[in-house]
């Protein structure tokens, strides 16, 4: 067996058990412990820094939306970033103040307002070379929050997008140092491992990265990122599309991702690998599978209701694909569609280990859209959306709950701060049967999410398409003892 990949909770292999949680905490936290330490220390820090890049190469092209009028208010002196905004004057530093909320310091570490303030041309690639400068004065050297991969992993990537556009307002002296951001940033992410979960997400980054360097920097840097990438690609990306931490949310930006790495490596004159042009065509199919008649995204496991703007975005490279099936088998949903109504079913098991970070505990919930409006939907939590972890639970969705019960629950403690907060106790037996009838179709979801007491979920859907009618029950069946 391949330990790191059981270790990392990859699908395919088993889960531990109960107690073994506990030693994956114990093992994460003495991990971190040892990483904190070494990224620390001075031959780590010269490791990050050599060989230097030569300079730049490519120009990738993320098909990501970017608002042009937010990088003017910036360039006017206005952060705003997720649930705040700070007033910096046009020369302000948001580096050396306190930052409003720790969202806000995620954000800004991330560089997230990088994309915006180059989409406002000229003056808006000066004002970023002035951030980025600042960021570097106080930050260049590791720390635990800012060179941390929640951070780490969007600066690397809008760096690698906006390094040859600053290049065209920088010095050669500045040029030198992005390169040198750049490299040290991506040799990082190779090195870390605070988010398993995140291992493959992070190789494609990499290999961003390496694209915009020139020379053998560059080149290794691909080199690496590749191989990762195309060791989990079969793992991460479902034979249907869906990404296997099981929200829709994560396998479009995925989608964007590799649409950016695939015009990364073509302005290098190198081909992509066969797996991630397969795994685009897959998760473009998947997109169009959970985009719902009012144009938003089916909002389940930890992603957001996305907007028809985003997701035309990542279509754009094939806006006349073919019209998704009605079943994501490997995904485990399904969708009903009569004349005005639609349904989106989660018909499958949470996933668990780290994938299952921003899972959630409701087998069997259904989002419901009449003409434009969503009349029924999921709790649509994310991790970037403000709320509590109880969100994730079974009563805050459209799925039944059993008293103050819920099927399945995130990780809290010693374990949750080692580990994240993993999804555990939830359901591993969930079975959908579809068939269609005269007039509609019939499915039915079963679950044992509930098992612990002694209770299985049996929910019953009819679509009547003839009468544009949705008829459902939900039943709590006792569990046969074997």
């Amino acid at each position: 067996m391949d330990l790191e990949r059981f270790a990392r909770g990859l699908p395919g292999l088993p889960a531990l058990p109960r107690g073994g949680v506990l030693l994956q905490a114990i093992g994460a936290e003495v991990r971190s412990h040892v990483e904190r330490e070494w990224f620390g220390a001075p031959p780590h820090r010269l490791a990050l820094s050599w060989p230097r890049p030569r300079g730049l190469a490519a120009h990738p092209h993320d098909p990501r939306p970017a608002d042009a009028e937010r990088g003017r208010r910036i360039i006017a002196g206005v952060l705003a970033l997720e649930d705040a905004a700070l007033r910096l004057g046009e020369a302000g530093d948001p580096f050396n103040m306190p930052s409003p909320s720790r969202r806000f310091a995620v954000a800004l570490h991330r560089f997230a307002w990088l994309p915006e303030l180059v989409a406002a041309g000229p003056p808006g690639t000066r004002r970023a070379l002035r951030l980025i400068a600042d960021w570097r004065r106080i930050f260049s050297r590791w720390n635990g929050f800012s060179w941390s991969g929640e951070c780490l992993e969007r600066r690397v990537f809008h760096l690698a997008c906006a390094a040859r556009a600053l290049a065209s307002d920088a010095s050669d002296a500045e040029i030198a140092d992005l390169a040198l951001d750049l490299a040290r940033g991506a040799r990082q992410l190779l090195k870390a491992s605070d988010a398993p979960d995140r291992t493959f997400e992070r190789a494609v980054i990499v290999a961003i990265a390496g694209c915009v360097l020139e020379g053998p920097v560059g080149d290794r840097l691909i080199t690496a990122g590749l191989k990762r990438v195309e060791r989990d690609m079969e793992a991460i990306v479902r034979p249907d599309g869906g990404h296997a931490n099981r929200s829709p949310e994560a396998g479009v930006e995925l989608l964007f991702d590799l649409l950016t790495l695939d015009d990364a490596l073509g302005q290098r004159g190198r081909p992509s690998p066969e797996g991630v042009t397969r795994a685009i065509d897959r998760l473009s199919s998947a997109t169009r599978f959970f985009t719902l008649a009012d144009g938003h995204l089916a909002a389940f496991h930890g992603g957001e209701a996305l907007p028809p703007a985003r997701i035309a975005a990542a279509l754009a490279h094939d806006d006349a694909g073919p019209r998704p099936p009605d079943t994501a088998r490997h995904s485990g949903f399904q969708r009903m569609q009569g004349g005005s109504l639609q349904v989106m079913a989660d018909t499958g098991p949470p996933p668990t280990g780290p994938l299952s970070r921003a899972a959630c505990a409701q087998p069997a919930a259904v989002e419901i859209v009449c003409g434009k409006d969503r009349l029924i939907t999921s709790c649509g939590w994310s991790p970037e959306a403000p709320g509590a972890q109880a969100f994730r639970l079974s009563d805050a969705a459209s799925t039944v709950s059993v008293g103050d019960g819920s099927a399945g629950r995130p990780l809290s403690g010693f374990r949750a701060r080692a580990l994240g907060p993993w999804l555990v106790d939830g359901a591993t037996q969930v079975e959908a049967k579809r068939h269609d009838a005269e007039g509609g179709v019939w499915l039915d979801i079963t679950h044992d999410g509930w098992k612990r007491l002694g209770l299985t979920h049996a929910r019953r859907l009819f679509l009547d398409a003839a009468a544009d009618e949705l008829r459902g029950e939900d039943s709590l069946v006792p569990l046969v003892q074997g």
